[in-house]
């Protein structure tokens, strides 16, 4: 019985701690659809007809709060379980990046955008002037599947892996990847909503290539929203992250934001707007820092060259250039300028997070692990080898 009791109390212990790792928006997300679902499932509620997502209602009636409430509802028990088991790494990865209350807010404008999406495709499907299909605009989809298809568009784009494991039995490249698990669902269950998926995909795609930029706020609102007392209780939670003010490790390269401004839809190049549709990778390189609004941090492409700087030991350069300019020598100087010794300290902790952060990366690729992964591991992993290499050894699975 002894080994029974160390069992037991081993699985709930890792239960705890799986728990406990995923953030704050995420665990919430899987918690409300949960709870709805039991909810449902212990009244006995099933018309689903009145909150699913059903074009015909939403253009007839303008039930807009369709666009929110099919998101939440699930249809069955493996279909609630297994959204939220594969919201889980995409949610936490994700949360880890952008933050708390920008994750929510990008749920918020993925789920807005699917809709919209759905419904403008539905009509065009339905009465187009060659085949008319009117039974779609009459099809009700439920389910965070759509959002799910989205993060993971945009969670591919942003690891800057090449290929990607399809259920652990074969690799294929990973801009087609959400394309081909859209396929797979096709014939591997039923009831699925092909349009839904769809159009989460394109969500992702759109989203990832700038084209929701000038939909999305500035980080002063997300630090005033973090500010606001009632959600005081929720800033405080252990698994809450912000958006501002993060440490180094959780600021990940990403895509350059030269080209993706809302008036270069409009005044460019029109075959070359229509072809940031498709997904390719960008591989060029920018010669300015600027933040990213889709994903926060240090502009840096994904794959650059490694005799280029990167952006922690470029910040920690552009301190040791401002120190140069500085005559500590002087005493007086030294003292009427507290701003030399802020400048001096921040150099120091900046260059001894470089130094920490290469050496664990280091050991990273050292224990076999592909340097480009291991980096952006170790980067949502806050820095903690540990965890960069359940991280990893999870991508191989």
């Amino acid at each position: 019985m002894r080994p029974n009791v160390f069992t037991e109390a081993g699985i709930s212990t890792r239960l705890n701690q799986w728990w406990s790792s995923i953030p704050f928006v995420t665990s919430g997300v899987i918690l409300i659809c949960g709870v709805i679902y039991l909810v449902c499932l212990l009244t006995g509620y099933d018309s689903f007809e009145e909150i699913c997502f059903l074009p015909s209602k939403v253009a007839s009636h303008f039930q807009v709060y369709r666009f929110y409430t099919s998101v939440v509802f699930h249809g069955s028990l493996l279909h609630v379980l297994f959204n939220m088991l594969a919201l889980v790494p995409l949610g936490t990865e994700l949360e880890r990046i952008m933050g708390s209350v920008r994750l929510l807010f990008l749920m918020f404008l993925l789920a807005t955008t699917n809709a919209i999406f759905h419904l403008i495709i539905a009509f065009l499907v339905a009465y187009n002037p060659l085949y008319h299909v009117p039974f779609i605009v009459d099809e009700c989809s439920i389910g965070f599947s759509g959002v799910i298809f989205s993060m993971i568009v945009i969670e591919t784009s942003l690891s800057g892996v090449q290929s990607r494991s399809v259920f652990g039995l074969f690799n294929v490249p990973a801009k087609w990847y959400a394309w081909i698990l859209l396929v797979l669902f096709q014939f591997l269950a039923s009831n699925v909503s092909l349009l839904g998926h769809l159009c989460g995909i394109l969500s992702g795609f759109a989203y990832t290539y700038g084209l929701f930029n000038y939909l999305l706020p500035g980080p002063s609102f997300y630090s005033s929203i973090e500010g606001l007392s009632v959600l005081s209780v929720c800033v405080r939670r252990p698994g809450f992250i912000l958006c501002t003010g993060g440490t180094t490790y959780g600021q990940l390269p990403t895509y350059s934001n030269t080209s993706s401004t809302p008036s270069a839809l409009i005044n460019g190049n029109f075959l070359r707007n229509i072809s940031s549709w498709m997904p390719s990778r960008q591989t060029t390189t920018t010669t300015t820092q600027e933040q990213d609004p889709r994903f926060p941090g240090r502009a840096r492409t994904l794959g650059s060259a490694g005799t280029e700087p990167t952006a922690r030991e470029a910040s920690a350069n552009l301190h040791a250039s401002l120190l140069d300019n500085t005559t500590p020598s002087d005493p007086l100087t030294s003292s009427q300028n507290p701003a030399a010794n802020t400048i001096r300290a921040d150099a120091t902790v900046a260059a001894d997070q470089v130094d920490t952060f290469d050496e664990e990366l280091k050991k990273l690729v050292g224990m076999g692990f592909e340097k480009t992964q291991a980096e952006v591991a170790l980067a949502a992993a806050d820095g903690d080898p540990n965890v960069a290499i359940e991280i990893l050894m999870s991508q191989q699975g």
